[in-house]
């Protein structure tokens, strides 16, 4: 069987399952071009660098957040849509989240979502620059939201290298957390509560609680605008 031809969407696309195995720190020319079974020197010939190749692997991904029918459905429920979208997105590929604070991203796939948030606040009734904000507010907390499990990820990754028992190493830290936890008042309360049970993850419905509360926030401060130009 004749081998496939190596092209840059086939080394991008082996490079997001690359990375969704083994994480940024996994990610090699060497490591790529065996899983392509090319040669490194092939690899970058169509791609010059790393920066280049997790830019273009971060912008691809953004192809798989589905968009919300704007002009079907009111603002709020377009922003929701929009946001657990890009949550659900980063949790299947946490490698994004920490590529955020080590390289620059930007491609059409992002921009595309971006463009859609700027129309959903501009719906909502906000102007041009309270648009850019609600829309980086959501952002930022999207992106925050789904550091915690990222981090989970990588940290098992790292405690687990050279053959280590990541379970047992997390149990040992939980016990000197628990120790130190005891000491603190509404933190004792919580240690036999399901916000305890994780090392790093958040309560159950976090994300759903602060994605509603700002948008409560956000209805709110419509509504004082409005009846202000009313007044």
């Amino acid at each position: 069987m004749p081998r496939e031809t190596l092209t840059a969407d086939r080394i991008v696309r082996a490079a997001i399952e690359l990375l969704d195995d083994e994480g940024l720190d996994g990610l090699n020319m060497r490591s790529l071009a065996k899983r392509l079974g090319s040669a490194a020197t092939a690899v970058y010939w169509h791609i010059k660098t790393k920066d280049d190749l997790v830019r273009l692997a971060g912008d691809a991904i953004w192809g798989e957040v589905e968009l919300p029918d704007l002009g079907a459905t009111g603002w709020r429920a377009a922003a929701t849509a929009h946001a657990r979208a890009m949550h659900a997105m980063l949790t299947r590929h946490p490698w994004l989240v920490q590529a955020f604070g080590s390289h620059l991203l930007y491609g059409p796939g992002q921009a595309r979502y971006n463009d859609l948030g700027l129309a959903i606040y501009e719906e909502a009734g906000f102007a041009a620059d309270d648009a850019d904000r609600a829309a980086a507010a959501v952002f930022t907390f999207v992106l925050g939201n789904a550091l915690g499990p990222a981090a989970q990820v990588s940290l098992n990754r790292r405690l687990s290298k050279d053959g280590a028992d990541a379970g047992q190493l997390m149990a040992d830290a939980m016990t000197r957390a628990t120790e130190t936890a005891k000491r603190f008042p509404r933190l004792r309360e919580r240690l036999d509560t399901a916000a305890a049970t994780e090392y790093v993850a958040a309560p159950d419905r976090t994300f759903e609680f602060g994605l509603q509360s700002l948008l409560d926030g956000f209805e709110t401060r419509l509504a004082g605008e409005g009846a202000a130009r009313q007044g």
